[in-house]
């Protein structure tokens, strides 16, 4: 059917002419069904050439509007018959249309409340995208109508109340009424089109009602608070008014719903979190007692603008970045823009951070609109008249992109839209021809957003005259004088340490850092030569520090930590002086800088049972659909972990063994959390298979080699199957998309693995091999238990095998663990010809070596060396399978330390042989561990621990001959 460009409604005729060709089809059948709908109410649209010329657009750019007119055509009909569709100024007459309506009951208000505001937003919706409004109305418009929302249902639910219970009086005997403050955009006038509102409830004075049950003005109050919630936010057929959130008020969702005016104010002076002072520059009564709204303001003032000049005011404003910064990195929010680098947020803390700081002297400053805030902060020169136009300029244009991007389905989203089509119509609705060009300009602007924000937060104080690190760094002496500086600093190589200086100073890296950043490293690398003067290896160390740094050079925010917290910079002094790991670490995930903060967490691994709380409790904080917040949380997770692990094992506060349990926990805890996502996931969009549950899911995933062990390190992958035990593979689950128990298995599989191993910004949490499930790359991501039962028994190899030795259930269910473990026992306890295996493990051993073992006459590789760690490993696999027939022990453990032990303790294997292999293993591993720590490969020079590779290799020879 060829495509149509032109319809005709009513004898209308709406063009497609300047809409995008691909978005022709969706704008076509959203006219063809608002047509259908004048139709069939026996409708008509007038023909106003405004409106004719604009909704073909309107409709392409906004699926909202388009079905509010197909739901409700007579809302368009009215806004234009009324002229409102065209009017600027109508927002001061929500209150008195809203006002002229008689209600009777809680039903009747909510249904008037959506129905009013599905229309207002309409109209709203309709100028902004028509290109009839600018910026300002269309935020004032969205406040005006949430606060006439507000305020007409608290006026119904509050004459409700006293009519029930009488009314509140304060003690001059005058009516008391409550107090609806606005925080956030709503208390500064600039609502987005989808945002919800946040509000905290205050009242003046406490008291007790004169009805029957003596109900205290504390009950009267917090009943009404939460029924003018539940009217606000409750969804039902006509929608939701706007979405509300009490979670700012003190104590957040464990608090009360509403305070006394003193309560508020003694918990603000006494217990109030930094951001809470942060927030409440833009608290504002909405609704409510107008009179008793300016008393508490009044009363408010002075936790929130110091009378002073609050320098101090610096050290929390760094914290309240970092905690910005984190939050960013947690959502990885590029594309957010909000949140994003060079998003509305950091325009917006750019301001505030001014008013915190000089509000107090400053009243002109104790504004709330942000675009007022800017100009003002150019007028004054806090910042410079340019960077006030840049700000104040982005903001109107991240404003207008974040309403489009909201204004399209009405959602409280302010990502940039992943889809072709999406993208295409958030271009064409901001007016440019195409994704690239809107982006090239959105970037631009994002740029230089970020710009200002780093300079303005690179703070620096006042410093006394340059020391001699300073006169070095900053190029204040010659080289000779420099090189003799140094020398009188103590460094016994000063050329080496000042070439590295000129190498850094000289890197693009630096380069390019702003005017603020360049401040905030003049100010850290004279810090950091005063301390390396006197330790040993300093141009090593430094030299570490410095390719840090220019790994960070992008993101100041660490500079100044590290500049501003001598604690911080001491102990990642420490840490890199040990570490080369560790640097590259701290390089490839900068926002680990944070650990540096806290040293009885940093050298403090946790325990399983710690770790399983804190993941369970960061989760719990994400919503489940928002997958890529959950795997930005489980990779941060880990590798705050590792960290952790590592410091400990660096400072010798962890031993080796300890240190591969603390791994392995990590990783368990990791795969645990990770099947529960899934199983949700799952459980939302297909149901699940009959007969389980969050408790008896039927599922497990076993972790083979160092993982099976508990062995492992810090650069290990985890070596996984995944198995089930549910009886009839072709039962569907009882979800609303049904799919098989076979389906169900095979899709829970993969989703655990793209959770785990999905490259972000962020990095990885974890690279999954699944080569030793049956059949291998070919098999299936989900192995039937009895299949893979059969399977061992029939088809598997002897490596296998030996494979199963070091296997070990990590997570799932307790039935179907207990079902794996009989399995494995079994294949373990499986009868064999001692001489053809002892040949089949000789051989794969030889094939290894040949392939794998690339030692020569210097270095000696410590794990496929003669000799060295797979040997071992491979003598105890071969006693395991051996003797489990006889000695079904030998199947309790995975590791090859106990392993060794029982086969000791069962006179398999002699004690002397037990505690050379041992021993062998636990150094070999050890140095293996170190190795990393310091950057290297798990190698050693071909003349170190030449007596014990030659032991391992004497009882090799000894046993497997």
């Amino acid at each position: 059917m060829p495509l149509r460009t032109v319809f005709n409604i009513e004898k209308l005729m709406f063009s497609l002419e300047n809409i995008p060709s691909q978005l022709h089809d969706t704008t076509n059948l959203h006219i063809q069904h608002f047509a259908d709908s004048l139709q069939r109410l026996s409708l008509e649209l007038p023909e106003n050439q405004q409106v004719i010329s604009t909704l073909p657009k309107i409709f392409c750019c906004s699926e909202y509007v388009a079905q509010t007119c197909m739901r409700q055509p007579k809302f368009l009909l009215d806004l234009i018959n009324s002229g409102d569709l065209f009017n600027a100024d109508v927002c001061g007459q929500y209150k008195s249309l809203l006002d002229s309506n008689t209600i009777q009951n809680d039903a009747a208000l909510m249904q008037l409340l959506r129905q009013f505001r599905n229309k207002k937003m309409l109209r709203i919706a309709w100028r902004d995208l028509a290109d009839w409004s600018e910026l300002d109305e269309t935020l004032s418009d969205l406040t005006a109508l949430a606060e006439s929302c507000i305020q007409f249902t608290l006026d119904f639910l509050y004459q409700q109340a006293c009519n029930r219970f009488g009314t509140p009086v304060l003690t001059d005997g005058t009516e008391q009424g409550l107090v609806v403050l606005g925080m956030g955009k709503l208390g500064a006038w600039e609502l987005n089109y989808s945002s919800d509102i946040d509000l905290i409830f205050a009242y003046q004075q406490d008291g007790v009602l004169a009805d029957r049950k003596t109900t205290s003005y504390g009950e009267f109050f917090s009943r009404i608070c939460r029924q003018l919630v539940k009217i606000l936010d409750e969804i039902t057929a006509d929608g939701f008014v706007f979405r509300t959130d009490i979670r700012l008020r003190p104590f957040g969702d464990s608090g009360p719903v509403i305070m006394t005016f003193d309560g508020l104010v003694h918990y603000y002076q006494t217990q109030a979190r930094e951001w809470e002072r942060y927030a409440m520059v833009k608290v504002r009564p909405v609704a409510g007692d107008k009179q008793g709204g300016k008393q508490f303001m009044a009363m408010i003032k002075p936790f929130v603008y110091r009378r002073y000049l609050d320098y101090g005011a610096f050290e929390e404003l760094r914290t309240l970045k970092l905690q910005i910064t984190q939050e960013l990195q947690r959502k990885d929010s590029l594309d957010n823009i909000k949140l994003g680098p060079g998003g509305i947020r950091e325009i917006e803390f750019i301001g505030q951070a001014f008013q915190l700081i000089r509000g107090g002297q400053d009243i002109e400053l104790q504004e709330r609109r942000i675009q007022l805030i800017l100009r003002l902060l150019g007028e004054k020169n806090l910042i410079s008249s340019e960077e006030s136009a840049q700000l104040r300029s982005a903001y109107r244009f991240l404003r207008r992109v974040e309403n489009h991007i909201q204004e399209f389905q009405d959602k409280q989203t302010h990502n940039l839209p992943s889809s072709e089509q999406g993208k295409a119509i958030l271009a064409f609705s901001l007016g440019y021809p195409d994704w690239h060009s809107f982006k090239t300009d959105l970037e631009l602007v994002r740029e230089q957003v970020e710009n200002v924000f780093v300079e303005v937060f690179s703070i620096q104080e006042s410093v006394a005259p340059p020391t001699s690190s300073e006169k070095i760094w900053m190029g204040k002496a010659d080289e000779e004088t420099s090189l003799n500086l140094l020398a009188e600093l103590g460094y016994r190589k000063p050329e080496t340490i000042l070439n590295i200086l000129q190498q850094l100073k000289s890197s693009s890296a630096i380069k390019r850092l702003s005017s603020k950043g360049m401040q905030t490293l003049d100010k850290l690398v004279p810090q950091i030569l005063a301390s390396l003067a006197h330790t040993n290896n300093a141009h090593i160390i430094l030299q570490r520090l410095c390719s840090i740094f220019k790994t960070m050079a992008g993101r100041n925010v660490y500079l100044s930590l590290l500049a501003e917290n001598e604690h911080a910079l001491q102990q990642l002094i420490e840490l890199t002086a040990s570490s080369s790991w560790i640097s590259e670490y701290l390089s490839k995930y900068p926002a680990l800088f944070d650990e540096l903060l806290d040293t009885r967490s940093l050298y403090d691994p946790l325990d399983r049972a710690e770790l399983e709380q804190q993941l369970v409790e960061l989760l719990a904080k994400i919503a489940q659909a928002d997958i890529e917040q959950l795997m930005i949380a489980l990779c941060k997770f880990k590798q705050i972990n590792v960290l952790r692990v590592a410091a400990a094992d660096i400072m010798g506060a962890a031993p080796l063994m300890v240190v591969s349990d603390y791994l392995s926990y990590i990783a368990d805890v990791i795969l645990q959390q990770t099947v529960n996502i899934a199983w949700g996931l799952l459980a939302e969009k297909h149901g699940i298979p009959l007969g389980t549950n969050k408790d008896n899911i039927r599922f497990g995933i076993v972790g083979f080699g160092k993982l099976g062990g508990m062995e492992l390190s810090y650069t290990s992958d985890l070596d996984l199957i995944f198995i089930y035990d549910y009886p009839d593979a072709n039962a569907l689950t009882n979800g609303a998309k049904q799919i098989s128990s076979a389906q169900f298995y095979a899709r829970l599989s993969q989703r655990i693995r793209s959770l785990l191993n999905t490259q972000l910004l962020s990095g990885m949490t974890y690279e999954i091999d699944m080569r030793l499930r049956p059949n291998g790359d070919s098999g299936l991501l989900a192995s039937p238990l009895n299949s893979y039962e059969s399977y061992l028994n029939k088809d598997a190899w002897t490596w296998e095998h030996q494979a199963l030795v070091r296997a070990r259930f990590v997570t799932g269910d307790p039935a179907t663990q207990e079902k794996y473990t009989a399995i494995r026992q079994r294949v373990l306890c499986l009868p064999r010809n001692t001489a053809d295996l002892k040949q089949e493990v000789r051989e794969m051993r030889e094939k290894m070596r040949a392939s794998l073992d690339k030692s020569d006459q210097n270095i000696f590789y410590l794990k496929q060396g003669t000799g060295g760690i797979t040997d071992i490993e491979f003598i105890v696999q071969y006693y395991v399978l051996a003797y489990s027939e006889n000695h079904p022990e030998l199947t309790q453990f995975t590791d090859n330390v106990r392993l060794l032990n029982t086969l000791a303790g069962l006179q398999l294997l002699s004690q002397e042989y037990v505690d050379t292999l041992r021993q062998a293993y636990v150094i070999f591993r050890d140095r293996g561990h170190k190795a990393t720590l310091q950057g290297n490969k798990p190698i050693i020079n071909q003349d170190e621990l030449v007596d014990i590779r030659k032991q391992v290799t004497e009882i090799w020879q000894l046993v497997m001959s």
